[in-house]
């Protein structure tokens, strides 16, 4: 894998203030009367006087759809018109719960997987199982990966065929495919929604705006996306701008096409559809100077995302501000600064994906999420009555076979009954999506982007045939020092591999550090383990004299003192003043500190008076006893420096904050599962404050880490904490902002640092992570 991106948000440039502050917004009448007040998140793509954040730095960050149905519908992609499992059971809190299981071909990767739906009254959860020849899965193992253990009754697979239609009514539930946006116009100076909403014209720029958005459709007799306008008889005017993107039908609801009533000064007609809109453009004439439009203007308990759209005539550009009501979650894209776009096709896409990510972030808001909950809890528990008799009956519809026996390897007298009935299921699966698909509730065209760009995790081949099993690698410079089953190699595109080391030395893990000349290491495993650390400068010294290759006996004086024994360690990622590793040597803690300052960074000087091990620099601090050996370990800088760096470990069924100073440890989350695979903790630095991705299992946990705070630190839950559940399991995350990033055995699940959303899944056949590379300031 390639060099990752700048992680900005190590070094504490990552802010949510890119994704708006919120302000109480205070509508007046003309006579100064307050009107209306709101809490809303402002965005402006401004970044605010107090910070350092340099203009244009965020026009980078791609935009993406967020949740894309294309990998989330998982019911109607992968298992409609396709043999798979169904089963009902009941919680041990007497909650049923329906589970759909397929096997599939990922993407027509030649990669067998297990897909699995379950279907509770809290939402849906989505994992990808790993499918062996030889290891047969069970249903009760598939629940334990999800976290459900006990049960009141056991599942049952559920033959009848036309569950597949009550299962695609439940996945709806998600939230709707196709999407209907309010267009308000309104004329320079206008402070009120009666006033906007009497506009009967908009301006020609106004009309050259929609013309972005969308084509001009004809209401009666259109067949498309209707977005709830009238198409027989003309009620809701005679036309109105439509589009597809990126799969999706939007259908916008412009307030001058709509009826337009001389007597009726409100504008019902107009107001039923646009205030029953959750995100609404708000076009407003005049310069940025004049009054500016504040959401509170608008009398409406629906809309939670309001656009609001200038357009300069000067230089021909659009100007977008977004106010979202402070429930709705961060989504993204955050705007550039300034928000002003020139390319009135980037601006036409940086707006549809904005309002389509705000729709469906306001659909996590309490008042829409508690709603549909309750819609799923119902639905959940009729489908469940209407199945009860049969549950007691015996009957043949609800059958106690084991998940094993649904497997190809089933014997030969029952063979023909079930491919009978899977030929049934399997027709009217398929029935049943072509209806979906022409009633027009999936994306049309899945992954299609609106004009052709290059995204970020586009792949490169560094190196095609490489011979060696690899241990673990990092950069350093252009090429990879790679630790092999043959030994420590140095690779280059294109180039043959240098031996750096022989394989009697067995390194497994290893980080390069340029800026400080510094190759850190820990070798082999068991009593002979140590940590090492060697100059950069004098390993090129020998590759470059073309030296005898070392091995592990010629190490001797790079061995760290006390590390004997070592199984992990870690390193602050950005460094102040010092660099600090902390070794873990069963449930020991040892912390070692270098200190440097600008002398100490590379000079042709200091390289010719430095010995050859860096040994005697290292400076041995504390022991720190811990209750269990730390399965993970990450180095959390506290914002004053030594006195509250913090050491977060995992171990046993929780992930700890010790105190580097005092060695004192604050619990930091508990896992409630029976079985946990920690994989990581990942430090996220926000405006300098520390936070953390914790990720076990299937899940991945936000947290923020206030400051000491008398000696302990404040760990309390914060509204910006929040918690996502990968699709597959995990062996190693790796942030590399704006994205966090998931490697399994045979995919990469990239999702956004901010809010956790899914942006893409990358099939990768037999995939390992070798190296991801902070790129490091100068120090």
């Amino acid at each position: 894998i390639s060099v990752s991106e700048d992680l900005g948000c190590r070094r504490g440039e990552f802010s949510r203030k890119h994704y708006g502050s919120v302000e109480l917004l205070i509508s007046s009448d003309a006579d100064g009367a307050i009107q209306r007040a709101g809490r809303f998140r402002v965005e402006n793509g401004s970044s605010g006087e107090n910070t350092d954040y340099a203009p244009g730095t965020w026009h980078r960050t791609d935009v993406h759809l967020e949740n894309p149905e294309y990998h989330t519908r998982w019911y109607f992609k992968y298992f409609l018109g396709k043999v798979h499992q169904n089963y009902l059971g009941t919680d041990a809190e007497k909650n049923p719960f329906f589970l759909s299981v397929v096997l599939s071909d990922q993407n027509n990767q030649r990669i067998p997987q297990y897909h699995s739906i379950l279907w509770r009254k809290t939402g849906t959860q989505k994992i990808c199982l790993p499918y062996s020849p030889t290891k047969t899965l069970s249903v009760k193992s598939i629940l334990s990966a999800m976290s459900l253990d006990k049960f009141e009754k056991s599942p049952r697979e559920i033959f009848h065929p036309e569950i597949q239609k009550d299962l695609l009514v439940l996945e709806e539930q998600e939230g709707s495919v196709n999407f209907k946006f309010g267009v308000l116009y309104a004329k320079d100076g206008q402070l009120t929604d009666d006033e906007m909403f009497s506009n009967e014209t908009g301006s020609e720029s106004f009309q050259r705006f929609l013309h972005l958005l969308g084509d001009t459709i004809t209401l009666k007799g259109w067949s498309g996306y209707r977005g709830g306008l009238d198409t027989k008889n003309d009620t809701t005017g005679t036309c109105s701008i439509y589009t597809v993107f990126q799969g999706h039908e939007i259908m916008f609801h412009v307030s001058t096409m709509l009826p337009y009533s001389r007597e009726n000064k409100q504008q019902v007609e107009r107001k039923r559809h646009i205030g029953n809109d959750i995100v609404t453009i708000i076009f407003q004439e005049g310069e940025d100077s004049s009054p500016a439009f504040k959401p509170s203007m608008i009398r409406s308990h629906f809309t939670h995302i309001f656009a609001l759209v200038r357009y300069n005539k000067q230089n021909d550009s659009y100007r977008l501000k977004i106010f979202s009501e402070e429930s709705v979650p961060l989504f993204g894209p955050p705007l550039p600064s300034p928000p002003v776009f020139t390319n009135h096709q980037e601006f036409r896409d940086f707006v549809l994906v904005k309002l389509i990510n705000g729709e469906k972030a306001t659909l996590e808001t309490p008042t829409f999420s508690q709603k549909r909950q309750r819609t799923l809890d119902m639905l959940i528990r009729s489908l469940y009555q209407d199945m009860s008799p049969d549950l007691h009956k015996g009957n043949n519809m609800l059958n106690r076979r084991s998940f094993s026996d649904v497997l190809p390897e089933s014997p030969k007298s029952t063979r023909k009954k079930e491919e009978a009935r899977q030929a049934e299921f399997v027709r009217l699966g398929q029935a049943l999506k072509l209806k979906t698909t022409v009633k027009g509730d999936t994306t049309t065209n899945l992954a299609t982007a609106g004009f052709c760009k290059k995204e970020p995790w586009e792949s490169q081949s560094f190196c095609s045939n490489f011979p060696h099993e690899v241990v673990c690698a990092d950069s350093w410079g252009q090429s990879l020092l790679v630790s092999t089953d043959a030994g420590i190699l140095l690779i280059d595109d294109g180039q043959p591999s240098v031996p750096v080391f022989d394989k009697t030395l067995q390194i497994k893990q290893m980080n390069v550090l340029e800026a400080l000349d510094l190759l850190i290491a820990r070798t082999d495993k068991g009593k002979d383990s140590r940590v090492l650390v060697f100059r950069l400068s004098a390993i090129q010294k020998a590759i470059e004299t073309k030296k005898m290759i070392r091995s592990k006996y010629d190490c001797r004086e790079n061995k760290l003192e006390r590390t004997k024994g070592c199984h992990l360690y870690a390193i602050n990622t950005h460094h102040g003043s010092e660099l600090r590793i902390v070794v873990a040597i069963r449930n020991k803690l040892l912390l070692v500190t270098k200190k440097y300052n600008s002398l100490n960074i590379l000079t042709s000087t200091s390289l010719l008076s430095s010995p050859e091990s860096p040994v005697e620099e290292f400076q041995y601090i504390r022991e720190i006893c811990l209750s269990d050996p730390p399965v993970v370990m990450t180095l959390v800088d506290g914002p004053t420096g030594d006195s509250d760096n913090m050491i977060c470990v995992a171990y046993r069924h929780q992930f700890d904050l010790v105190s580097e100073s005092t060695g004192e440890s604050y619990r930091l989350h508990h896992v409630e599962t029976n079985r946990v695979n920690f994989v990581a903790a990942i430090d996220v630095y926000e405006d300098g404050e520390a936070g953390l991705f914790l990720c076990y299992n299937y899940v991945c946990q936000y947290r923020k880490v206030y400051p000491f705070s008398g000696g302990s630190p404040l760990i309390q839950p914060s509204a910006y904490d929040f918690h996502f559940s990968w699709n597959q399991v995990p062996y190693a995350v790796v942030c590399a902002f704006p994205y966090v990033l998931a490697f399994t055995t045979d995919s990469i699940e990239i999702r956004l640092v901010v809010n956790g959303n899914l942006v893409h899944t990358a099939v990768v056949p037999e995939l390992q992570l070798v190296a991801s590379r902070v790129r490091q300031k100068n120090l």
